[in-house]
């Protein structure tokens, strides 16, 4: 039984999971959900975030995992292989997702790393395509995967491969345009799934509300609903909002469409739009984004 769920956990996180979402884009499109605000440089933009870090963080991740670890932490390899698989599950989707919370969260509140998240947000749509929307620093250098690499290095290789599994389905459902949850709002006797299961992990309602531009309206909360798989965090650090309704408009106010090199390489390349916070004299933030 474990060689078939190993088996099926792989393909989700080779091919399985690349097709899963090309197929769910699809539906978006030809339903009309797809944003039409998605111009050229946002496609570009979308396209390489999705590519270059898959080409590039295989190298690098193997480098990590065979040549550092094992000077960095000699002798510790697969010592917590002893570990049963759900308490491991258990102890990569804790280490992981509550890691990238707190990231997430100060990449909100540290004006210099927000313009390395900046590039998640600056898409004014929702989509399967923001899910993978990052500035390739940022991917590179603020990654929580190093963590989850070296629980494998240490023996939790299963577990991880199933978390891996899971929270790619979660966190891309999260950012669909698809509105998956609204059946659990509107059918009664759903009412009690749907309590739990938003305070449980991110839907589309909280986290496109965390895209929002505005938190103006009620519903919009960028600065909060900052759980990636997980909502609990929000809940249990008070940053967390509710509301069972979608925002009307998505992205960072004021944004003039920095170039798509710009977002995804900066601090290397820079931005030619006046005073946006990527250019080489912009401010570190705009305030009138609010961010």
């Amino acid at each position: 039984m474990l060689k078939y769920v190993e088996a099926l956990f792989q393909h989700i996180n080779g091919w399985g999971l690349p097709v899963l979402l090309l197929i769910v884009g699809c539906i978006e499109f030809l339903f009309g959900l797809y944003n039409r605000k998605a111009d050229r440089n946002e496609f570009i933009l979308d396209l390489l975030s999705f590519a270059i870090p898959k080409i590039l963080f295989r190298p690098i991740l193997a480098y990590f995992s065979l040549q550092l670890l094992p000077v960095l932490l000699p002798g510790l390899q697969g010592s917590l292989s002893w570990v049963p698989f759900f308490w491991g599950a258990v102890i990569i989707a804790v280490a992981d997702d509550l890691t990238q919370y707190w990231n997430h969260r100060l990449h909100h509140q540290v004006p210099v790393l927000w313009r390395f998240h900046r590039t998640h947000h600056s898409a004014p749509y929702m989509g399967v395509a923001v899910y993978f929307r990052n500035n390739l620093i940022h991917v590179l250098l603020f990654s929580q995967v190093y963590l989850v690499v070296t629980l494998v290095y240490l023996g939790l290789g299963y577990p991880a491969l199933f978390v891996a599994g899971m929270k790619s389905i979660i966190v891309a459902a999260a950012h669909s345009s698809i509105p998956w949850d609204k059946p659990f709002y509107r059918i009664k006797w759903l009412h009690p799934v749907a309590w739990v299961m938003e305070r449980f992990i991110s839907t589309p309602a909280t986290h496109h509300a965390h895209h929002a531009v505005t938190s103006d309206d009620g519903v919009g909360y960028y600065k909060g609903n900052f759980g990636n798989m997980f909502f609990i965090w929000d809940i249990i650090f008070g940053t967390g909002l509710i509301t069972r309704k979608y925002p009307s408009a998505y992205g960072i106010s004021h944004y003039e469409r920095d170039e798509w090199y710009a977002q995804f390489l900066w601090p290397v390349l820079k931005s030619r739009v006046r005073d946006s916070e990527l250019s080489a004299n912009g401010p570190v933030v705009r305030m009138d984004d609010e961010e």
